[in-house]
């Protein structure tokens, strides 16, 4: 956690440079899809966006078992950070999934079992949000946060083999499919993904390491009310 926060400034500018090369690669030097056109190009930002919600709450489930274990206030920060910035990035997953879906499918929202599930984790982590604010007791909350956050990430395996279990408008994997060892996009599609992908957690370290110092500051005055509220 502390390195994330020392390393702020390189982060910030490595996010910087990835991303204006991302936007070059995607839409400008990659080609367009041969059945979508160019529409597909939203795809930079829709794979990064949900790898990104992947790895936030992966790291919310690490923080939330790490508090639990060893109740360090510290890894509930941890944690609680980076479900902010996961629910942000789930947004933004859904959003650019149903702009991409229009064109594609018809209709921006269709409750195809991908689209859906991501909807419920979105869901479960705006309530671990509310749960952290509506609860005043650092303690209580704490640990009421860690419990959600360990039982919300549950839902990321269905989200991943959704669309492998169910019927599913929903496109399979984009770079190897599901049995299949031959990858199924142009090189130069690869590449612009692949940049897109280190620009967006290149990002989500930045904006954790921005966010962790905040939420040190805001424990600490969070613990000084509590206290006060408890001699009165």
């Amino acid at each position: 956690m502390e390195w994330i926060q020392r390393q702020g400034q390189l982060l910030g500018s490595a996010s910087l440079a990835l991303i204006a090369l991302g936007v070059y690669l995607g839409l400008v030097w990659s080609p367009p899809d041969v059945s979508q056109g160019n529409a597909m190009r939203i795809l930079y930002v829709h794979v990064p966006s949900a790898w990104t919600m992947y790895l936030a709450f992966f790291l919310v489930l690490v923080g939330s078992v790490a508090y639990l274990w060893k109740r360090d206030s510290r890894w509930d920060r941890f944690a609680a950070a980076s479900a902010e910035i996961g629910v942000l990035f789930t947004a933004l997953t859904l959003v650019t999934g149903s702009i991409w879906g229009k064109p594609i499918w018809g209709v921006y929202w269709t409750w195809d079992p991908r689209i859906t599930s991501t909807a419920v984790i979105f869901v479960i982590y705006v309530g671990y949000l509310m749960l952290r604010v509506l609860q005043p007791d650092p303690t209580a909350r704490a640990k009421q946060a860690a419990v959600v956050g360990i039982i919300g990430f549950l839902d990321i395996p269905i989200i991943q083999q959704s669309v492998v279990w169910w019927r599913s408008l929903h496109q399979q994997g984009t770079i190897l499919r599901p049995g299949l060892g031959d990858p199924t996009m142009d090189d130069r599609m690869e590449l612009a993904l692949f940049v897109s992908v280190a620009a967006f957690t290149c990002m989500f370290l930045f904006l954790l390491g921005q966010r962790l110092r905040l939420a040190g500051m805001e424990g600490e005055r969070d613990e000084l009310l509590w206290e006060e509220a408890q001699r009165v």
